[in-house]
């Protein structure tokens, strides 16, 4: 599904450039958990947007499930990541102005796959199973962060992806909460959708089907 040759990442940081990601090469099957490890600092995050497409690679080709990001435009490259991608930040991201609901039935709006109707009780659907269907009318202030994360999740599959992208989505929660979001994570993979989960937590990284480590914007032999 995933097919990453050579990929390098550079950003130009005062008069030098500053290379995040350097020359990586890796294949990733559909269906797979896959943990991405590595001290702060390492590219895991610049990894992950390249993947997502949200940033393109300075050198080097990304490819998945046949579709070659570097050969599409912003826009096509927005559509396809709309249809094709979840992505759940560790910081939630979640509108503050819309309800718990309203979070979760935003992509499926942008996207415009459903009509309004089929949207919300989708949305609602996605909310039960993170067991939050009785907080779908609450705004994120009124949710603690575990219910936040959930929320979150529950947005990153709206549309049905094949791909999850997961930045430290457990990094600012207790640790039964950690548990409960990961479980989460690790059962999508029982639809052949594909978890890509960034965590400095070594105890989750070991659950994993694989481990991905960087080390200074590489992977070691």
């Amino acid at each position: 599904m995933i097919s990453l040759s050579n990929v390098t990442k550079q950003y130009q940081a005062a008069s030098k450039a500053v290379t995040a990601v350097h020359q990586v090469s890796l294949n990733i099957q559909n269906g797979r958990f896959v943990a991405i490890t590595g001290k702060s600092g390492s590219g895991k995050t610049t990894l992950l947007n390249l993947i997502s497409g949200l940033d393109r690679p300075t050198s080097g080709q990304i490819e998945i499930n046949g579709v070659t990001l570097n050969e599409l435009n912003e826009d096509d490259l927005a559509t396809w990541r709309a249809q094709n991608v979840g992505i759940v930040f560790q910081s939630f991201q979640l509108l503050p102005s819309l309800t718990a609901l309203e979070n979760v039935m935003l992509p499926m709006e942008l996207g415009e796959k459903l009509p309004w109707q089929q949207r919300r009780q989708k949305g609602l659907a996605l909310l039960t199973a993170v067991s939050l269907q009785d907080r779908a009318n609450h705004f994120p202030a009124e949710l603690s962060g575990g219910e936040q994360q959930r929320v979150a999740i529950a947005r990153a599959l709206a549309n049905d992806p094949q791909l999850i992208l997961a930045d430290e989505p457990t990094g600012n929660l207790d640790t039964e909460t950690a548990e409960t979001v990961f479980s989460l994570l690790e059962n999508l993979t029982e639809n052949n959708q594909t978890i890509l989960l960034i965590t400095h937590d070594p105890e989750f990284a070991k659950k994993a089907e694989t481990q991905i480590q960087l080390v200074d914007g590489k992977v070691p032999a």
